[in-house]
């Protein structure tokens, strides 16, 4: 009772930035319907549950509340965030995570449905595709912010923008983009600053790299195998002896041809495989980062001292030395992932791998947010709605998160759930033939399981405190 007690408090202070008292009850009943044990939490199933007696006149208020009412996602995520980053720990290590992930969504009028890649498929398919960026620390993480990816021929089609309830100050703009505002937009809420991390999607982007720098921040992001560098030892040739006449030339150059490439030549860079299969065998570590379910996760690694070449012929500086690290696992043909981090110069490969490992994190995330909170589950069109279902799961979820951290990290999933209320007898929902509601063994959105979740740390690894 005493969880159940906190967690009406808990909404109590969610509720004092919706703007109207009156929209308090349909955020407390949103999130307890979120909060019980039911396979399928789209609106019409939590209002069954939250008021059984009553459904339709409760579907139709919960349906307002979350497609229709203008309540701010933004001051109700900060206030997620103000519950939770408390009992996060961010002293001991700060990591903002970037990520997305997407939702299989058929037909062609839901906000920003399109043909692209969905990692809960591992394929391209029709899907919707959120940007978030996390707080995470060793102890635990939490969403706070999360915004939908509008897709170019969306972006361009106005008609259908204004269908879907899409705000018209909305651009096009790429998941780099998008996530460097969110981590602009969270630096200026006051938001701890910690490293970066993110996967080759996001980390591949020079742009996305610089952008980090800029707000003053560490990163350590994956990036494709294809990417060049400047390998230790080499640089770009400087610009050409000035003639005398005409404007002095003042960029970089490289020397030219892809047989000097091939062959290592000083004046041009090298991809970061090639650079990686060049390496003796010295140069490799085995480093575990935790401790898995069943044994301890450990890899092969090395970490080398480069400079990033992408179009730095257009500048008229080098740019600073990073560290690549490259994962190369037992037995497999080649290396398997890269990553650039602007960690000090005295980080060691343990610190490396300790810190790019965090990302993990938001992979749990997602999946306890797809499969207990009903992340994906939301079935309207409109972006409004899209994004106020998404918040208020978030916000059921950070309280669990307060719950197990305040509760020295033990504390069981469902502790702070209460139980479903009954249904009545001749209940039938809409669409179905019979009297039952939603089957509560089948769940069609259910997000696809890769690791096991809330492992334990290894405790002999060394922290890093970056920045």
């Amino acid at each position: 009772m005493g969880n159940l007690a906190e967690f009406e408090h808990y909404l109590e202070h969610l509720c004092e930035v919706l703007g109207h008292a009156d929209r308090g009850t349909g955020l407390k009943d949103y999130c307890r319907g979120l909060m019980l044990p039911i396979a399928r939490k789209s609106v019409e199933p939590l209002a069954a549950c939250s008021d059984p007696l009553h459904v339709a006149a409760k579907h139709q208020s919960l349906h307002h509340f979350v497609a229709k009412s203008t309540w701010s996602d933004t001051a109700v995520m900060e206030r997620v965030r103000d519950w939770v980053v408390p009992v996060l720990g961010l002293d001991s290590g700060n990591y903002w995570i970037i990520d997305d992930t997407g939702y299989p969504k058929k037909g062609k009028h839901s906000v920003g449905v399109a043909r692209q890649y969905c990692g809960q498929l591992g394929k391209q398919d029709n899907c919707q595709v959120a940007v978030s960026l996390s707080l995470a620390s060793e102890r635990g993480s939490i969403p706070i912010a999360y915004q939908l990816y509008l897709p170019k021929d969306w972006a361009a089609d106005p008609a259908r923008c204004r269908a879907a309830g899409v705000p018209g100050d909305i651009v096009f703009a790429t998941k780099p983009e998008i996530a460097l505002e969110q981590m602009r937009q969270a630096k200026l809420a006051g938001v701890p600053m910690g490293v970066a991390l993110a996967d080759a999607g996001y980390g591949d982007e020079t742009a996305f790299r610089d952008g980090i720098t800029e707000l003053g921040m560490l990163y350590a992001v994956g990036i494709r195998p294809a990417t060049t560098v400047w390998a230790p030892g080499t640089a770009p040739l400087p610009p050409k002896p000035w003639s005398g006449r005409g404007i002095r030339p003042t960029r970089l150059r490289r020397e030219p041809g892809s047989e000097k490439l091939l062959a290592g030549h000083p004046n041009e860079p090298v991809a970061v495989k090639a650079l990686a299969m060049a390496l003796p065998a010295e140069a490799w570590s085995t480093v575990a980062w935790r401790e898995g379910t069943d044994n301890e996760l450990s890899s092969r690694f090395a970490g080398v001292r480069v400079r990033p070449a992408h179009r730095d012929y257009l500048g008229t500086e080098m740019r600073p030395e990073e560290w690549l690290l490259i994962e190369w696992p037992e037995g497999e043909p080649e290396p398997t992932k890269y990553f650039l981090s602007t960690a000090p110069l005295d980080a060691t490969l343990e610190q490396l791998v300790f810190v790019t490992k965090m990302r993990w994190r938001i992979e749990r995330d997602y999946q306890e947010l797809k499969q207990e909170f009903g992340l994906s589950h939301y079935e309207g069109r409109g972006w409004q709605g899209f994004h106020h279902h998404a918040t208020l799961c978030i916000a059921a979820y950070g309280f669990l998160v307060a719950q197990r951290l305040s509760h020295g990290g033990g504390s069981e999933k469902n502790c702070a759930r209460p139980e479903t209320s009954p249904l009545p007898a001749d209940y039938v929902p809409r669409g179905r033939r019979t009297n039952t509601a939603a089957c509560a063994g089948f769940d069609s959105n259910a997000a696809i399981s890769h690791r096991a979740s809330n492992r334990p740390r290894a405790s002999a690894m060394p922290l890093l405190r970056w920045g």
